[in-house]
């Protein structure tokens, strides 16, 4: 089976170990800049910098920095966050389970670190941890970002076959955050593959006529659907876009051999 498009999957997940999902306890204070020790400062810098060279692919240099914001602060739950992704990245999945494990022992019932584990668990192919992580972080009242883990969590159920339910769980994406292209994309590629035409179409086009967000991947699916629909002049049009804008992709490449599915 293909896999789904998720194309802010690495945004998503950097966002995530920022901590930008989940709200402060009521009884807390918020700190701010004042409050931070040298070692939070160090730690942060330190973060900052692995989490862009993560982003950049250059995982060794990642792990660099992390060790040092971890040496710096050792219960930093974004550092150790990122270190199992780090260590997804670079194939070495028991010392990322160990990673995400030890983030939920300090800090139990994280959306965040429920969110990447259950991620993690999904490209392992452990439906079911997987489902039941996504279910944990969705579940936590202070979390501010579920519309993120149903995408995954819809993504990982369309992976393992399960598409009707993928696409209810999309479509509550969709409910919460309507302007996600990827929640579009995903949930358009999800109702092709169930025949619903129109419903795909609708979503898709969402997407494609924002300048700012159509790819390849959106105009190739578009094209398939134009295509099962028996829209030629469509087809013609969003076959024109495709090879004028992305000539060397592989969604064009598909097109010139006629590789529709």
């Amino acid at each position: 089976m293909k896999r789904l498009l998720l194309p802010v999957l690495v945004s998503a997940l950097l966002a995530a170990c920022a901590g930008t999902g989940s709200a402060p306890p009521a009884d807390r204070e918020i700190k701010t800049e004042s409050d931070q020790t040298d070692a939070d400062r160090r730690a942060g810098i330190r973060l900052e910098l692995a989490q862009g060279y993560f982003s950049r692919g250059q995982f060794n240099t990642a792990l660099d920095e992390l060790k040092l914001a971890l040496q710096a602060k050792p219960d930093m739950r974004e550092a150790v966050n990122l270190r199992g992704l780090v260590y997804a990245a670079m194939g070495d999945n028991q010392l990322a389970e160990e990673a995400f494990r030890r983030a939920l022992t300090v800090y139990p019932n994280d959306a965040d670190t429920l969110h990447n584990y259950g991620w993690f668990m999904c490209q392992q192919q452990r439906w079911q941890t997987a489902d039941a992580l996504f279910d944990q972080a969705i579940a936590q009242p202070s979390y501010r970002a579920p519309a993120r883990t149903l995408l995954a969590k819809g993504v990982c159920e369309a992976r393992s076959g399960r598409m009707l339910v993928a696409e209810k769980t999309l479509a509550r994406a969709f409910e919460l955050d309507a302007g996600n292209p990827a929640i579009a994309v995903n949930l358009s590629e999800v109702l092709y593959r169930n025949n619903e035409l129109e419903r795909a179409r609708f979503y898709i086009k969402r997407v494609n006529e924002q300048p700012e967000q159509v790819n390849a991947q959106s105009l190739w699916l578009q094209l398939r659907i134009e295509r099962r629909l028996g829209n030629t002049g469509n087809v013609d049009d969003l076959a024109l876009q495709l090879r004028r804008k992305h000539p060397q992709s592989p969604e064009t490449q598909a097109l010139d051999a006629g590789r529709y599915d």
